[in-house]
């Protein structure tokens, strides 16, 4: 044979070697899972081990979030051999049929991985090699009963894990809660397995990375029975699972309670925040729940369902999502604007024209002060004309286009119209309109103050959430600043995110704040105002009541407040859906918010008794 057929003769045989191998390798790979299998099974001498979430603390120190521990009883379906079902059954308090019913619910809850590009199931999840939870969540008491006889029963062995335990029955709209982790999320970080839990809510969710820990790893050298014998090489590749650092929060629990209990019976929101940091005090959304309720799989199980469906939303995070107009107490930013912009002056007075808009009796407004003082709506009305309407063009639709424009620029500065970048999920926006928004809704140059001017008492197109309101008594506590409300005081002992620690100037200068601040301490503590019953003996509260149209019944009840009046402690606002004038409700439960914050007692018991007593919303 020449050198040339000697040539393809070694082509030839490496081509065949090479499709022989490939046949191989598809098969090995593809048709034939026995390979799969034996990596998984040396994948289960890799244990991984979940550390204990991070504790959770209140300002004070007091332990709001711990854990507790349970038990699962795993099984690995390799190495059960000759079940005894009835005698298992016995055991655990189950009957055979039940135990038959579990074995196909573990196979079927795996079922198949999905292909996330052609949504074909592949190979299946659930495989004989691996463990899986035949029981979850035992506690001490039942596992302790389980386990002495679990050496009769192959392949069935205990697992210590732990949950979320809550020592307070309050703050659930703030903490949230956990689930089980979902494929995608599994898919998207390694951290997690199937069976693992994840924050759904909250704290729980916003912060998970920094509440997760880390996990450690262990290496077990296994019998030919699967049964672990020795750690490998005495533990040299082992690393400790870590609990991440506590987490401490603004939030005050005692507070909290204390807030959720004076609104038993009653729908709306407590918001309250130290102007000084940003930190929030409390933030209650009532109705609310125990975030007992709602911990591992059987009490999510158990519960969730009954809650999504209850008529009185207890899962709805009012503070954070409700959107309601804020009535009076949006006079105050009407003021500081008018003020910063020169059209008012603190000595500027108007007439209460009632044939313009509505208003209850009292002398016309001399000044800003009494103008904040008595609430009167003509007051405003003129005032915000004077802010939209500035005279700077001929044409009274671009006057008011120029003037609005403006106006929602403050509004901004303020923080409304946009979610705050906070360390909690689920806030809405609110609104405040543009010019593009009146545009949109009358035509471009179609619309002018006399269009709009329902916005000049916070009622119309305005919305603002709960918690952009207690903002608003947050800057004006700090006369013309805020930080950004957050719950986090600090992770470990590295203080809070650094985007919490930025001052926010609003467009309005300090200097004017003082005759505002003056007509609230009025409303409060004056003949003539309008918020009385907030009224507390040694310390001067400075508050503004808004009374809220409802087309849908009782109007709402707001009160907007901080105190005390020199370097504020608490900013606060408590809105309760229809219940009314704003100084019957709402001022007095404020009243008993700040002085149980500033001085941890209550002297008015009858005040607190008509609170605690009332019945103001439709509870169903």
């Amino acid at each position: 044979m020449n050198i040339q057929g000697r040539k393809y003769v070694i082509i030839v045989f490496i081509v065949l070697v090479g499709i022989i191998y490939l046949v191989r390798l598809f098969y090995m790979q593809v048709v034939d899972d026995t390979w799969v299998l034996r990596a998984q099974e040396i994948a289960e001498k890799r244990k991984e081990i979940m550390p204990p979430r991070a504790v959770i603390y209140d300002r004070n120190g007091e332990k709001v979030v711990t854990n507790r521990t349970y038990y699962n009883l795993m099984m690995t379906e390799k190495d059960i051999t000759q079940l005894d079902t009835i005698a298992f059954a016995k055991l655990i308090g189950w009957t055979p049929e039940q135990v038959k019913n579990r074995f196909l619910e573990i196979r079927e809850k795996e079922g198949y991985d999905i292909d996330r590009e052609t949504g074909k199931r592949t190979k299946p999840r659930y495989q004989k090699v691996r463990s899986y939870a035949f029981m979850k969540e035992l506690t001490s008491d039942e596992i302790a009963r389980i386990a002495p006889h679990l050496d009769d029963f192959p392949g069935f062995y205990e697992q210590v894990t732990s949950m979320r335990n809550y020592p307070y029955a309050n703050a659930a709209n703030i903490l949230g809660y956990m689930a089980e982790t979902r494929q995608n999320e599994i898919d998207e970080d390694p951290f997690y397995r199937r069976g693992d839990y994840i924050g759904r809510t909250g704290i729980e969710r916003f912060y998970e990375k920094e509440l997760r820990g880390q996990k450690g790893i262990k290496y077990v050298v296994t019998s030919a029975l699967n049964n672990a014998i020795s750690s490998y090489a005495n533990g040299k590749y082992d690393t400790i699972a870590k609990q991440a650092q506590p987490l401490t929060l603004g939030v005050d629990i005692t507070l909290q309670a204390y807030g959720e209990k004076l609104m038993q019976n009653k729908k709306g929101c407590i918001v309250a925040i130290e102007p000084e940091s940003g930190e929030i005090l409390t933030m209650v959304s009532a109705p609310s729940y125990d975030p007992n309720l709602m911990i591992g799989e059987k009490g999510f199980a158990r519960n969730y369902g009954a809650l999504e469906l209850d008529p009185n939303k207890p899962l709805y995070p009012r503070p954070l999502a409700a959107e309601y107009p804020p009535g009076s107490i949006f006079k105050l930013l009407q003021a500081l604007i008018g003020l910063q912009e020169g059209v008012l002056t603190p000595e500027t007075g108007f007439p209460c024209t009632k044939s313009l808009v509505g208003c209850h009796n009292h002398p016309s407004p001399s000044s800003v002060i009494k103008g904040v003082q008595y609430s009167c709506n003509p007051y405003f009305y003129y005032a915000t004309r004077k802010i939209i309407q500035q005279g700077k063009s001929r044409s009274q639709f671009e006057d008011a286009e120029t003037g609005l424009g403006i106006w929602s620029k403050y509004m901004h500065s303020f923080g409304l119209g946009q979610r705050f970048d906070t360390d909690i999920t689920g806030q809405r926006p609110g609104l405040i309109p543009d010019p593009a928004y009146y545009d949109k809704r009358y035509g471009h140059h179609r619309w002018a103050f006399s269009t709009i001017y329902s916005i000049a008492i916070g009622q119309g197109e305005v919305m603002l959430t709960p918690l952009q309101m207690a903002n608003v008594a947050a800057l004006l506590a700090n006369r013309g600043f805020y930080y950004t409300p957050h719950f986090v005081k600090s992770i470990g002992d590295d203080g809070p995110l650094e985007q919490f620690r930025k001052k926010h100037y609003t467009m309005v200068e300090s200097r004017h704040f003082d005759p505002v601040v003056e007509g609230m301490r009025r409303v409060v503590n004056e003949a003539g105002g309008t918020a009385s019953r907030a009224r507390l003996k040694d310390i001067v509260v400075c508050g503004k009541t808004g009374t809220v149209q409802n087309p849908h019944g009782e109007d709402h009840s707001v009160f907007l407040a901080f105190a005390p009046m020199d370097k504020p402690k608490i900013a606060i606002v408590v809105f309760i859906e229809n219940a009314g004038f704003g100084g019957t409700w709402a001022a007095p439960t404020a009243s008993l918010m700040i002085e149980k914050y500033l001085t941890g007692k209550i002297t008015d018991e009858a005040k607190e008794k008509r609170i605690l007593d009332a019945k103001l919303s439709n509870i169903e």
